[in-house]
């Protein structure tokens, strides 16, 4: 049969379908998603999705108060080494079963807004409402990129990376040099070795792991890419090769700038006690640049627009993850959130709750900033429990009851990688509870304890309830073969997958 004699492609709960084997995906879903980016375009996206030397950047100061410039370097080093077990780990899992099963971003878009105003206004001190704002302009730019751009999703990830890439470069050129001419760069001393300990804890060894947040704040979402399985050609091998990607990426541009940033400090003191506050990197800039206005204000303009084009790689992901679960009747209004827009090809209505709930947080800042730093601060604990979720079973179990994908780490390799993920994730998460620094006071007190557990309590007391009320999870067996699944799927999905099988019977009469 010739391409002109070939029937039309079928259409299944709005998805375009060419072939038989592309009516379900391995979630056993019908495939509503266009397959259109490439491993380049996975790649991209995981890079801009964790925009890691501006997002470690971000939240730097809490590595110099625990340890100084070395606690900065050394934090981040111990930090990615467990993290390239924990991407190992998820990889493995994620070439045998490719499915698709961001506030935090946005923060540091108004932050550099307000550093800004702050450099040229030194008596300027932000409210609140100024800070969402702020916020609010970041966040829904952004997440409208998302929610109409799914025509130009290749250009827009290929493009952001790009830019990403490049900026990290001019920064990293400016603060490497403008020292020189200025003030002079730090000491090796200063940088590799002299500790600082601004924390009020008495061992040095607890502070070092404290500070080890930072790092897995900056590289911590090795998941990115594997919400997209959907999106890409050959899921199975490019999904590990996209988690790769960010890791290796994440740590060498983060690594590099940290470098070059402990290296301009002239006066550490100073950091913290900056006017210009809302964003410590600024106060940072301000040194490197000889407490140049003008050059500090062209670095912050980098920082701000690098935020601005990385921020839709997190609203990409959180809206796949959020209409992944959908899709399994997994949450509230599912019916709603699972839908794909048929315009605009892409979860358009589980996208645009991820804006609102963005919307919602920065709402909460105006009341409390120190309960929205509270939902911001529990971010590495509770992604990092997600891993675990799916690390832990697969260990406990043998590794057993997953089929090997492409990638998959032979006998003892295997069972030692996931065992240090899991044993990272749980004893870590406990220490990222502590209070950031002693003695503990209301406005310092570390409430990521209480966000966790009240996260776990609301969870688990919806599945339960959930559970005996008709949920019964991904409806196929976990044996696939590439992006399709060979298992048992829902009586809706099976008659439409019967239907299609005898209307391509019926215009092939003459095929066996």
């Amino acid at each position: 049969m010739t391409d002109e004699e070939k029937p039309p492609p079928t259409i299944l709960d709005g998805g375009r379908v060419d072939d038989i084997d592309e009516i379900l995906n391995v979630s056993g879903h019908p495939q509503q998603l266009d397959r259109q980016l490439g491993f380049f375009s996975i790649c991209a996206l995981s890079i801009v999705a964790d925009n890691a030397w501006a997002a470690g950047s971000g939240t730097l100061v809490v590595a110099l108060y625990d340890g100084g410039a070395p606690g900065v370097l050394w934090e981040m080093l111990v930090a990615s080494f467990f993290y390239f077990f924990i991407g190992a780990a998820l990889a493995e899992l994620a070439s045998a079963i490719p499915s698709s099963a961001s506030a935090s971003a946005s923060i540091y878009g108004a932050e550099a807004i307000l550093a800004l105003y702050s450099l040229y206004h030194p008596d300027f001190v932000p409210s609140n409402y100024q800070f969402f704002l702020a916020y609010l302009g970041v966040t829904w730019m952004s997440c409208s990129i998302v929610l109409f751009g799914q025509q130009v999703l290749t250009h827009i990830a290929n493009t952001c990376a790009i830019l990403c890439l490049l900026f990290w470069f001019i920064s990293l050129m400016i603060v490497s040099i403008m020292p020189a001419t200025k003030n002079g760069h730090a000491s090796n001393h200063f940088v590799w070795t002299e500790w600082n300990n601004q924390t009020g804890y008495t061992s040095n060894g607890l502070v070092f792991c404290l500070g080890m947040l930072n790092g897995a704040f900056a590289i911590g979402t090795p998941d990115g890419c594997t919400h997209m399985a959907e999106e890409i050609p050959d899921p199975k091998r490019n999904i590990p090769k996209g988690i790769a990607a960010q890791l290796i990426t994440g740590f060498a541009t983060t690594w590099t700038f940290y470098i070059a940033l402990c290296y301009a400090i002239s006066n550490i003191d100073d950091i913290f006690s900056s006017p210009i506050n809302e964003l410590p990197l600024a106060a940072i800039y301000y040194q490197a640049t000889g407490n140049s206005t003008p050059a500090t204000t062209a670095l912050l303009i980098i920082f701000l627009i690098n935020n601005i084009v990385t921020i839709p790689g997190a609203y990409i992901t959180a809206g796949r993850m959020l209409w992944t679960m959908a899709r399994d009747d997994a949450v509230p209004f599912s019916p709603f959130i699972a839908k794909v827009s048929p315009r605009f090809r892409n979860p358009f209505n589980a996208t645009l709750i991820v804006g609102f709930t963005c919307t919602i947080l920065g709402v909460i800042y105006i009341g409390s900033a120190v309960a929205f730093n509270a939902f911001i601060g529990v971010f590495v604990i509770l992604t990092t429990m997600s891993y675990l979720a799916a690390i832990l079973p697969h260990l406990l179990s043998g590794r057993r009851f997953v089929k090997p994908g492409p990638f998959w780490m032979p006998g003892l390799l295997g069972y030692i990688v996931s065992g240090v993920a899991c044993a990272y994730i749980i004893v870590f998460n406990i220490l990222y509870m502590f209070p950031y620094s002693m003695p503990v006071s209301a406005e310092t007190m570390n409430y990521s304890c209480v966000m966790a557990g009240g996260t776990t309590i609301l969870a688990s007391a919806w599945y339960l309830w959930k559970r005996n009320h008709g949920y019964i999870g991904p409806r196929v067996l976990l044996e696939a073969s590439n992006e399709v699944l060979k298992g048992i799927v829902d009586e809706k999905v099976a008659a439409k997958i019967k239907a299609e099988q005898v209307r391509r019977a019926s215009v092939q009469p003459g095929s066996t």
